[in-house]
């Protein structure tokens, strides 16, 4: 079910920081929407997909230690992400 997923994007700032971020377009509200989408376009593309609502905060956990991972100059495939993320992706993918 769609409502059993998060869908989010990791992308790197091209008008900030140059930092890799993450967005989490399923969770943004009226609030912060349009700011962090504005953000995530203006970026360069790296990873997008979804993850299991379930256990969704350890999945997060791993997201975060992917950018910082990316931050620091490490160089990560799609298949790195998969990879990492494995048990937290939905079979439909």
């Amino acid at each position: 079910m769609e409502a059993d997923k998060v869908m989010f994007e990791i992308y790197r700032e091209s008008t900030y920081t140059g930092k890799y971020q993450v967005v989490y377009f399923t969770e943004l509200n009226e609030h912060n929407k349009e700011y962090e989408i504005n953000r995530a376009i203006a970026g360069e593309h790296f990873y997008d997909g979804f993850i299991k609502n379930y256990r969704k905060d350890e999945a997060k956990e791993i997201i975060d230690s992917l950018i910082k991972r990316l931050n620091e100059g490490e160089k990560l495939t799609s298949a790195d992400i998969e990879t990492a993320l494995a048990k937290h992706l939905p079979e439909s993918r």
